[in-house]
Parts: structure tokens; sequence; C-alpha cells
């Protein structure tokens, strides 16, 4: 549905700017009359806009922690008798970020006026996501809003611990692979061409290993820069372009879970971010085929959208859930088995629950192990790659100094 973006006039006489989804820019102006809203400009966003906003969310999610305690406070609030609206219109005095207060600012007006706050959040997934409206949806409807938002913010503060401990995992090897990339970059640009070429000035042939890197070095500093750039590039977006087909999304996922160190720790986060999403979903209240629907849009792995899918498929024809899961090749056969113990007896949820909070707690362990084994390893590769280097520096001087005894 194409986005409009308004300027208007507020009963109260207020200026007011935001965005609003509509069929046409009559359909989008008749929106904003029956707000009260009288709108003075209406704009479609054009395509350039829209780019720019799904590079923006790039950088939005980034700003997960300022949403997950917006959705604490609206928690806080609800919880304490405070009307939803007025809510929302204390919030909006909180937020720093300009385009998120303008989402706020529309989703309130929008529920003052009678709209759904389910279907006012729908138009702004790069915030609000498909887990947190489906679980508004439920709160809306049961009247329970108020722990609907207290069991969101729980359960995203989860996953965010969970994804913060795997990319703090990951800083020291990252700065260890950038220092070894500016050191080849150095020695192989300013170092080995000087030495280079006053030993050729002398009339002294060049080690075989010492011309290979000189002709590395020619690649990094003249025009012949550009076009290993350009190859480089297109070759990253025909990578890009095949990832985004369903064979390559299957391909990609199924390589990732096959490597040898990284395999089990993505392993265990897709299985626990499915048994932790599952669990939050059916104990808001929402059905079980709706909870694997939603369950399959936000797993991140395709194998496991696919093993979900059927499952619910399953569900749908009054069958089992745990086969499925069990064939998939990402669930291990316990797991899978726990799931199948938990559907017979009635307690899926807890039992859900159960394997996520083990999931997460052997994580850091995982990754204590990961850290012990790839730390040490880029630290060999990178004193080998700098020690070939060098070694391709000092051999034309010592053959040079050799030469003149």
């Amino acid at each position: 549905m194409p986005r409009y973006r308004y300027i208007a006039m507020a009963a109260d006489g207020k200026k007011v700017k935001g965005a609003i989804a509509a069929e046409s820019s009559y359909a989008a102006r008749k929106q904003l009359r029956e707000r009260s809203i009288h709108p003075t400009n209406v704009t479609e966003v054009s395509a350039g806009d829209k780019k720019k906003a799904a590079l923006f969310s790039i950088f939005s999610r980034s700003s997960r922690g300022q949403i997950v305690d917006i959705i604490k406070q609206m928690a806080t609030l609800l919880n304490s008798g405070i009307k939803l609206t007025e809510a929302l219109s204390v919030l909006t005095l909180q937020v720093s970020d300009p385009r998120l207060k303008s989402a706020l600012i529309d989703i309130r007006d929008r529920v003052v006026t009678g709209e759904s706050f389910t279907d006012a959040l729908k138009d702004y997934g790069d915030y609000f996501d498909v887990i947190y409206v489906s679980m508004v949806r439920v709160g809306e409807v049961t009247g329970t809003l108020g722990e609907s938002f207290a069991t969101v913010a729980g359960f995203m503060e989860k996953r965010q611990r969970v994804e913060s401990k795997v990319k703090t995992a990951m800083v020291y090897p990252c700065i260890l692979i950038l220092f070894c990339i500016a050191a080849i970059l150095i020695l192989t640009t300013k170092v080995i061409p000087k030495i280079a070429g006053q030993i050729e000035r002398t009339g002294q042939k060049l080690p075989w290993i010492t011309e290979r890197l000189m002709d590395v070095s020619k690649v990094l500093t003249t025009w012949r820069l550009g076009i290993v750039i350009a190859v480089v590039v297109g070759i990253v977006l025909a990578l890009r372009w095949f990832l985004k087909t369903e064979r390559g999304a299957y391909l990609r996922d199924k390589l990732l879970l096959s490597l040898p160190l990284f395999g089990p720790l993505i392993k265990q986060r897709v299985v626990s971010r499915f048994a932790s999403t599952l669990s939050t979903l059916l104990g808001s209240g929402l059905a079980m085929a709706e909870s694997l629907r939603v369950v399959a849009e936000v797993t991140g792995n395709i194998l496991m959208r696919r093993a979900v899918q059927q499952s619910r498929e399953r569900i749908l024809a009054g069958a089992d859930i745990a086969t499925p899961l069990r064939d998939s090749g990402v669930i291990d056969p316990a797991i899978a088995h726990m799931v199948a113990v938990g559907e017979k007896s009635g307690e899926l949820e807890m039992m859900l629950k159960n394997i996520s909070d083990n999931l997460e707690a052997s994580t850091d362990t995982v990754i204590e192990r990961l850290s012990a084994t790839v730390e040490p390893l880029i630290i060999v590769i990178m004193a080998v790659i700098i020690g070939v280097i060098a070694y391709a520096t000092i051999l034309p001087i010592l053959e040079v100094s050799a030469g003149q005894f």
C-alpha cells in the first residue's frame, strides 16, 4: 500500500506532520479528516524516499534498546491504569529520535480517532515487528494490553541479551583481522616497493617471492585496483541477488549450519529463537496455528522456516508438530523429542521455555569455546602471513649482502 507524507492542522490549531498508508491521496486525506486533522499538504513517498527509509532502517535497528525502553515504559503506564492514548502522549515527549517520535504521534492520533492500535502499528514494521504486533493484538482483544507489553519487553530483552553476547565475542577477532589487513597493506604498498626499487637499481634479481609481492603491490597502488574493486563489487552484488532467491537462501543457511566452528552456535541461536518466540506467543494467548505462522516469519533460517511451516500444516490437519522439526536437521532429536512430550502432555509452552533457557545458558559455553579456538587461530594466520611478507622483504637484502662478500 502506498505511503503519503502529510502536513496538517490538528483540532487544537497546532501544525502536525507525519506519514500515513492509504490507497490514494484522496483516501489519505479522508483518513486524516476522520481523525479531526485537516491536511494542507499530502504527497506520496517516492521510490527514492523509500530507499532512504530502507537505508535508515538499517541504522534504526541499532536503537533497539530504545524500543525496548519504550515498551517497558508502556507496560508500566498501562498497568498503572493510564489510558493508552495518554501513555502514547507521554512517550512521545521522551523519544529523541525524530522518525520514531513521528511514528508514535501518528499511532496515537490514529488510536484517538478509534482505529485499532494493532492496525496502526502494522505501518511501522521497522520499529515494531510481527511478533510485537501479534502479541499486542491478543492483548487488545483480551483487555490485557499492559501484560502483553510486559511480556514483549521481557522477550525482547532476552533476545537482545543473547545477540549482544555473540557480538561481544566477535569484537576481538574482528580487531585482530583489521590489524592484520592494515599491516599487510602497509608492508605491501610502502615497505616492499622501496626495498625492491633500491635492489633493482643495483642490478640484482629479486627472489620469486618478492616479485610476487611486488605484483600484489602494483595491483594495490595502480589503476588495476579499480578493476579489482569493480570485480569484487560485481561479485558481491551478484551474490546478494542470489541470496535473496529461495535457492540462494537455502544454500546459505545450510552452509552456515554446517560450518565447523560457528555452525553449532548458529544452530543454537536458531533453535533458541524458535523456542522462546513460540513459548512467548503461546503464553500470550495466541492460537497455535497463528503462533507458528508468526514464528515462521521471524525464525531467520529458511530450513527452520520450512520446518515450522510444515508443522503448522500438520497442526491444521490434526497431526503433531514434532515430526517436521525432527526432520529439518536443525533441531536435535533430543529437543524434538522434548517438544513431542510437551505437546502430548499439554505443557508445550513450559517445555519450550525450558528448552530456550537451557540453550541460552549453554550459549555462553559455546561462545567461550569459540573464542578460545578462533582467537589463537587468527593470531597464527596473522603470524604466518606477516612472516611470509617479512621473509620476502629480508631475503633480497640478505642476497645483496651475501653478494658483496
